[in-house]
């Protein structure tokens, strides 16, 4: 590589890391606390955990759990039913209308015998605001677009970060920190070293984080799409007067979809479910497609399914960068992976910062001939002309 062409990459290193670094320190800050966010809310009080119980063989019935929720909130309507996957529980999210994008309320019931649990908290609490700060700075979805945009600077600054690696450390031993030169040099090697170790779990997580910005464009065009074209037979029908129970449209769909489990359903009037259909998504029963959903659209007066398909690529996508992205797929060992990493992440952004800093203070000559080891690789005549 010529001085040059090194030159040009550290140039785009540099900027692209300041223009996002900001933006990725108060990410990084945020997640670090959302990879224990299950029991974060456990500790301050923000969720429990069902009780135990002996065995007890026979199954809830759900509609017993929907028209409690209903008593409680006589005039809302049940938006969606869903699954706690890692717990005996049933959530039960309401709005003031069907199609209403922020709930009302959320209750918690045990799965096992239908007894009510809690009533969680709506948009309040410690977590729920570093969610919000983390997915989309207070801001809606304004905001979490523009993060899928610095997340993409970020990427690129990751790439051009191991560009810049390669030739620069190349006379020197791997890992090693140069602990006898200034403590400007001992930033830089920590810097590299943190950098080119966590690089691929970086790389992983920005690029998922990239993807999880997508969450509602992408549910919007599944819904105008793939929904649409699902209900399409009947988008002129009311909703039924008397809906069918949901346990009858639960019986349909694991009959349809024999060999995976019930993660929620979607209620009629919702977004997801057309004003005359529950709809009923499954999922996988392994770890590996427990993120997969296929969608069973029941009649809600019949009982009956009228159609079911795959999720498209692009929300398969999505669901599978969501777990990858917040390491919560392996249980707390994995979530302390996770966060250790994330630590070592904000100890590169900000030493980053930190060297930029320093840097300023400094002629290009003299932050070559200090910074890049000696023998390096770097097609150059002369420093001089290594500094224009």
């Amino acid at each position: 590589m010529t001085i040059n062409s090194f030159k040009r990459w550290y140039w785009f290193h540099k900027w692209t890391s300041l223009v996002c670094t900001i933006f990725l320190l108060l990410l990084c800050l945020t997640g670090l606390p959302l990879v224990f966010s299950d029991e974060l809310r456990l500790w301050l009080g923000e969720a429990v955990e069902p009780p135990e119980h002996t065995e007890i063989t026979t199954p809830v019935v759900l509609d017993a759990l929907i028209k409690d929720a209903q008593s409680r909130r006589p005039n809302d309507y049940v938006k969606l039913l869903v699954r706690d996957d890692d717990g005996p529980a049933w959530f039960v999210f309401m709005g003031n209308t069907p199609t209403a994008q922020d709930n009302s309320a959320t209750f918690m019931f045990d799965s096992r015998t239908g007894e009510f649990l809690y009533s969680l908290p709506q948009n309040e609490g410690i977590v729920n605001f570093l969610f919000r700060l983390h997915v989309d700075l207070l801001a809606g979805l304004p905001g979490t677009l523009f993060l899928g945009v610095m997340g993409l600077v970020f990427v690129a600054s990751v790439v051009s970060g191991v560009v810049v690696y390669g030739p620069f450390m190349r006379k020197l031993p791997f890992g090693v920190v140069r602990n006898d030169r200034s403590p400007r040099l001992r930033w830089l090697d920590l810097h590299n070293l943190l950098g080119i170790v966590t690089v691929l779990w970086v790389l992983v997580v920005g690029i998922t984080g990239v993807v999880n910005t997508l969450d509602r464009p992408l549910l919007g065009y599944w819904q105008m799409t793939e929904i649409g074209a699902m209900i399409t037979a009947w988008k002129d029908k009311p909703r039924p007067p008397v809906l069918r129970p949901v346990d009858d449209a639960v019986r349909a769909a694991e009959s349809a979809a024999s060999d995976m489990l019930v993660r929620f359903i979607a209620f009629p009037g919702t977004p997801f479910a057309g004003s005359h259909h529950y709809m009923v998504f499954m999922r996988g029963k392994t770890p590996l497609t427990a993120r997969l959903l296929k969608p069973v659209l029941v009649d809600a007066e019949t009982g009956k399914v009228s159609d079911s398909r795959d999720l498209p690529w692009y929300l398969t996508t999505l669901l599978v960068s969501q777990p990858l992205h917040f390491g919560d797929y392996g249980g707390l060992p994995l979530k302390i992976v996770w966060a250790a990493l994330d630590a070592i992440t904000i100890v590169v952004l900000w030493s980053g910062l930190h060297l930029w800093w320093k840097k300023r203070e400094m002629l290009p000559e003299q932050w070559l001939a200090e910074t890049v080891p000696q023998g390096t690789a770097l097609e150059t005549p002369t420093l001089e002309g290594a500094s224009r």
